[in-house]
This record gives structure tokens, C-alpha cells and sequence, in this order.
């Protein structure tokens, strides 16, 4: 089932959005060579609990961190680590934000220092085929049409999306209904409403779309060994167009 939301708890994940975002923002000035994704992890609870807001994913389904940290062929839900990031690194950064019951969700994905010509390449075409999706994410198109428009754009330069996992609908609780493909075909799938609230997180491989998952039962990674990219933000349905909850470039 579809839960619309009223204008009061859009604003609330609103409120969430705006501080995860300052998170991200934090991350990227702390990224570098030699810093650890466990350093990071921590960073995350405490700045969180300072703003009266928790780690939503930790603790779900057994999961015993604040953040997912998926670095290079791991496409997602990697565990923070105490080994160091290297020069050329590429890490996604994951993360759901509760605060006062209401959620929100953003991943990002960074370059750690001086990262090759085809991890830059990655990280550009991920990021312009989540504002494609999110283009499309407006009343009366259907969940389809965000699909296409990001498979159609990744696949035209060389890239490939991963099937495995996809965005949702999000509010009280981190999972809800509809599923969001990053693949698909135009046309197809739940039609959008105003008051709906989704995450549109596409993960894109240089290499081949499958996955394979780590004995620790979670995270994902490329069979072939290439890297992976992810950006995820979460909006709202508007009649006045996507309301990007989690948007960075608002906290300017």
C-alpha cells in the first residue's frame, strides 16, 4: 500500500532531509587518503545524536552500524572498516536519518584524493542519472518513466544499472510501497501522486549489471570486480514538481 503524505510530514522529512544532507556535506570536507569509513561511521552517530536525531539503519534487521560504506567494487550496504581510504578510492556513503520518527535517505559517492579518468566518469554519469530520474518525478508520469529515463542515459554511455536493488517509497519506516527500478520501461508501473515521498538511489557498475553478496551476509558487490557508483536522494511528489528532501545544494 501506497501511504500519501500530508504537507505536515513532508515538511517533517523535510527537517530529516536537511540534516542529512549537512552530514554528506561534513563527509565530503572529511574525505581524504588515510581516513577510515569506521572513523567516518562514528563521526556520523555522535553528529547525529548532537541534533537530536538517530541512525535509523542501525539496528535494522541486525545491521550494527550508522552508515553503509561501499568502497569501489561494492555496490552497496558495505560495513564501516578500520583500514584506511587510499588515493584513488572511490566510497559510497549511506545513510537514513530519524529524526522525530519521520525518515530520510541519501547515499553519495566520493572520490578519495586523485581517483582515475573512468572512476570520475562513473561518478558523473551516476549522479546526472538520479537528477534524470528525479526529472521525471512528477504527478501523472509512473514509476516507469524514472526507470527509463535513468537505464536509457547510463546504458548510452557504456555503463550498467543494477538490478539487484532499487529505490521505495519511504515516510515512518524505511521500506515502504512503491519499489522504484532503475530500469524499465516507460509507461509501466504505480502512477504518481501528489504526496508521495520515494528514494531514487540508482547504483551503476562500469561493468557488468550482477551482483554477488559477501559472507557477511550484506554487502553487495560487482562479480566482475569493477567499480560501482551510487547517489540517492529522497523527494516528495508535488504538484508543483519533485520537492528533493534531501538536497545539498539548499543548505548554501
Amino acid at each position: 500500500m501506497i501511504i500519501i503524505k500530508t504537507k505536515q510530514e513532508i515538511e517533517k522529512m523535510r527537517e530529516a532531509g536537511k540534516l542529512l544532507a549537512s552530514v554528506h556535506r561534513k563527509i565530503a570536507d572529511m574525505i581524504r587518503p588515510g581516513i577510515t569509513t569506521y572513523e567516518i561511521d562514528q563521526f556520523v552517530e555522535e553528529y547525529l545524536e548532537k541534533h537530536g536525531a538517530t541512525a535509523e539503519q542501525k539496528g535494522y534487521m541486525g545491521y550494527k552500524y550508522a552508515t553503509c560504506a561501499s568502497i569501489n567494487d561494492e555496490i552497496c550496504h558495505g560495513f564501516p572498516r578500520k583500514e584506511p581510504l587510499k588515493n584513488g578510492d572511490i566510497v559510497g556513503i549511506d545513510m537514513v536519518v530519524n529524526l522525530e520518527g519521520w525518515l530520510a535517505d541519501s547515499a553519495w559517492t566520493y572520490g578519495v584524493g586523485d581517483i582515475s579518468q573512468e572512476a570520475q566518469k562513473l561518478l558523473d554519469v551516476t549522479k546526472k542519472a538520479l537528477y534524470l530520474g528525479i526529472e521525471q518525478a512528477i504527478v501523472g508520469n509512473r514509476i516507469g518513466d524514472i526507470s527509463h529515463a535513468i537505464q536509457s542515459y547510463v546504458e548510452s554511455k557504456g555503463f550498467s544499472v543494477v538490478r539487484d536493488f532499487v529505490g521505495h517509497g519511504i515516510g515512518k519506516n524505511i521500506h515502504e510501497d512503491p519499489q522504484v527500478p532503475h530500469f524499465g520501461r516507460p509507461g509501466r508501473g504505480p502512477r504518481l501522486m501528489d504526496g508521495m515521498v520515494l528514494t531514487i538511489e540508482p547504483m551503476i557498475n562500469v561493468g557488468g549489471h550482477g551482483c554477488t553478496i559477501d559472507d557477511n551476509g550484506w554487502t553487495a558487490r560487482t562479480i566482475d570486480g569493477k567499480l560501482s557508483a551510487q547517489y540517492e536522494h529522497t523527494l516528495a511528489i508535488t504538484k508543483d514538481g519533485p520537492m528533493i528532501l534531501t538536497d545539498q545544494d539548499s543548505l548554501e
